[in-house]
């Protein structure tokens, strides 16, 4: 692509599972933040339990290294979707090249997409971009639009001085704190009728 894009002025590591120490190349993107190494660590620690065999939708997809670690350890299927489309292209050659099965990439809006016909994902990953604010309105219409299992899981990290507006009934199960970064992994419960 033009603009001076490098396809990978950085490289990332996944930390276990089938892929164990391989690098996912990083396009250089203003903005993109990849979940860091200690936090993913903990995160996929927490799911250890669930992962395997999981249906996930990894939101706001930017390097996809969440979701490359849910299919390395065992996720039967992720759903990438990254807005941009340079991203959407680095992301769908490492997954290339690292000869992964079960993953899906979506270059298209994550408000936008949640718009089309649902599939109910066991895990969703929400780490939209901190500059535009967007997680009360993506978890509204995940919870809303029928894209939740009846007792999905969903990892959410955001500034640790933000306040969010989640849905009543994702119940927090484990959190914790990088830097400026608030990571939290939520369960759904079934809403009252």
């Amino acid at each position: 692509m033009s603009g001076g894009r490098s396809a990978a002025p950085g490289r990332i590591r996944i930390i276990g599972g089938s892929l164990r120490n391989s690098r996912l190349n990083v396009p250089e993107l203003p903005g993109l933040r990849p979940t860091a190494e200690r936090v993913r660590e903990t995160l996929f620690n927490w799911l250890a339990p669930v992962i395997d065999g999981a249906r996930c939708l990894d939101l706001c997809a930017g390097t996809g290294a969440l979701g490359i670690e849910a299919l390395s350890r065992g996720a039967a299927a992720v759903q990438f979707v990254e807005r941009d489309a340079w991203a959407a292209q680095v992301l769908r050659d490492n997954l290339t090249r690292l000869k992964t099965t079960g993953g899906q990439v979506v270059a298209l809006d994550a408000g936008r997409f949640l718009q089309g016909v649902p599939q109910q994902q066991n895990l969703v990953f929400l780490d939209p971009p901190f500059a535009l604010e967007l997680w009360s309105a993506l978890a509204q219409q995940l919870e809303q639009g029928g894209w939740l299992a009846a007792h999905a899981w969903i990892y959410v990290e955001s500034p640790r001085a933000g306040v969010l507006m989640l849905p009543a009934n994702w119940q927090l199960h484990r959190e914790g704190h990088a830097g400026d970064v608030r990571f939290a992994l939520y369960r759904r419960a079934l809403p009252l009728s």
